[in-house]
């Protein structure tokens, strides 16, 4: 197979017409015919997500790859630590053997942080036993993100051991600190943490690169942190990539990295700027299998319309043609089902908070539109009846969440700024640990959202009990309770439904309901969150009351 096209050479920072070669995966020979040809298309090489976890997309790999070479992905990072903290290390092995379905390259983790804390209850945890064997597969290219910071920097023994095993096969280590600066950024940093993706402001991002990390640019369906961090795109090429982190299926479809690319390119960096983040940076750091455009490289790489729309006209890997105008040519493979769900259907009496008092303040979780990270509140309770009760008209609604993997006590909160009017949504997809977490405007109505992910043994619910008619949707997950085994466009049809119905019937203002609610238990992410086992202060590291 021989393509005549402009070729982009990252390496020389040039564009000229060329023809290429692939024989046997591979490119045998680059050809300059000419300068830069106008109106012929770009050759460049594919795109590479720098860290996502691909059950967020609630595909599994083998979905995720069909949707994600439609707009030029040909590599991921992947880190999966979301199944991982579900069924352990065979939730691991799980995601490599469904990858090898299709022909995409994914680079997976072996996740260093299972579970997350020691104050949730995870299905499974991965100690430094299976660190070691993951380490030492040819499938797994790095350790993965290493959330657990204060004890790096408390130099806990078992998080410098894990460290430790990724020097001594020299793998990258990844990183997550989010709002770590200064001289604890610097010893996070020389304990040999080479990224990071959870800066949320441009101070921080500096900080960290000029500490020698690499800087991970991260736009996904809840935490979109591009417009504060673009300018590093021209400042610092070497040290940045991009990516998605968590991306639900509805957003995938529309788009992947391309996006970011056509972005930083409508803020006016550098082409070449661009795509060493977009394509090259990933590679070199990661030590990718994937072709760069040279000669003897794997023929992996994409044709662009041009360079003003970037429109993705084909995407090849190892020289198969895997997408052509907007569809996917990888063969829809049917995946295996595996799960661990134990808990019983509960009752409206599980989520009541009673009290004596007659007046009270309590901690309010302000969820931040965009952010992972939340606020405390405190303010004023609403009183009723001996309980305190979600106060509608103030945005106060009640969180919960719920054990999975055992029947247990519901722990219950309070949180603001999704918005609800009516009803409720709940969601087996709670990082890390993945328990049941929901939303809701009032008990009834938390109760029939939790009940119908139990029954479902996983999945994504919206329901309105009070309505007389279209009263829930349901997007079942039986996979780990986190992805489906259906068609990707499927689930990404089934999601917009359910996220519609979130937003227009129920009343969330988020941009995302559902993903924004995922993040409400992640404890690693200040400031106040939920655990199965009560409210957490993420700044402090340990549990507080509801009440003040």
């Amino acid at each position: 197979m021989t393509i005549a096209a402009n070729l982009i050479d990252l390496f020389s920072r040039t564009i000229y017409f060329a023809s290429v070669t692939v024989e046997n995966q591979r490119i045998s020979a680059i050809a300059r015919l000419a300068d830069e040809r106008i109106g012929e298309p770009y050759l460049l090489p594919g795109f590479i997500d720098a860290h996502v976890h691909i059950e967020s997309s609630m595909l599994t790999p083998t979905q995720f790859a069909r949707l994600a070479v439609v707009h030029g992905t040909v590599g991921t990072v992947s880190d999966p630590h979301e199944i991982g903290n579900v069924l352990g290390f065979e939730g691991v092995q799980y995601m490599i053997d469904d990858a090898r379905n299709v022909p995409f390259k994914f680079c997976f983790g072996a996740p260093s942080c299972v579970p997350a804390t020691t104050f949730e209850t995870a299905g499974a945890t991965i100690t430094s036993d299976d660190i070691r064997k993951l380490l030492a597969m040819p499938e797994i290219g790095y350790l993965a993100e290493v959330m657990n910071f204060p004890a790096v920097l408390n130099e806990d023994v078992d998080m410098l051991l894990k460290i430790q095993l990724a020097k001594d096969q020299n793998k990258p280590i990844d990183g997550h600190a989010p709002g770590l600066r200064g001289d604890a950024a610097q010893k996070y940093i020389s304990a040999g943490i080479s990224t990071d993706h959870e800066c949320f402001s441009y101070a921080e991002a500096l900080d960290k690169v000029q500490r020698g990390m690499n800087i991970i640019i991260r736009e996904g369906s809840a935490a979109k942190n591009f417009e504060a961090l673009e300018s590093l795109i021209s400042q610092f090429s070497s040290k940045i990539m991009f990516c998605s982190d968590d991306k639900h299926p509805d957003n995938l479809a529309e788009g992947h990295i391309n996006q970011l690319v056509k972005r930083a390119l409508a803020k006016g960096h550098s082409l070449f700027d661009i795509l060493q983040a977009a394509c090259l940076n990933p590679v070199l750091h990661y030590n990718l299998n994937v072709g760069l455009l040279r000669e003897n490289d794997f023929a992996d790489f994409i044709l662009v319309n041009n360079l003003s729309e970037f429109k993705v006209q084909q995407t090849y890997i190892n020289g198969q043609l895997v997408a052509q105008n907007g569809q996917t040519l990888i063969a829809n493979v049917q995946s295996k089902i595996v799960n661990k769900f134990n808990c019983s259907p509960r009752q409206v009496a599980d989520f009541e908070i009673h009290t004596n008092l007659e007046t009270a303040n309590i901690r309010v979780i302000e969820a931040l539109d965009g952010q992972l990270i939340t606020n405390e509140l405190q303010l004023p309770a609403l009183v009723q009846n001996g309980q305190i009760v979600a106060d509608v008209n103030q945005d106060i609604l009640k969180i919960v969440v719920v054990n999975r993997y055992a029947d247990a006590p519901v722990a219950v909160g309070f949180v603001k700024n999704f918005g609800l009017k009516l009803g409720a949504i709940a969601s087996s997809v709670a990082h890390d640990s993945h328990n049941i977490i929901a939303v809701g405007c009032d008990d009834s109505s938390l109760c029939q959202a939790i009940n119908l992910v139990i029954e479902a043994q996983g999945g994504v619910a919206a329901c309105n009990p009070h309505l007389t008619s279209h009263t829930s949707h349901l997007l079942p997950l039986p996979i780990a309770g986190l992805m489906s085994a259906d068609d990707g466009y499927v689930v990404a049809a089934q999601y917009t439904a359910i996220d519609q119905f979130a937003k227009t019937t129920l009343g969330s203002t988020l941009n995302s309901p559902f993903m924004t609610l995922s993040f409400m238990g992640l404890l690693v992410i200040p400031t106040l969150k939920m655990s199965d086992l009560g409210l957490f202060d993420g700044g402090s590291f340990r549990f507080t009351d509801v009440v003040v």
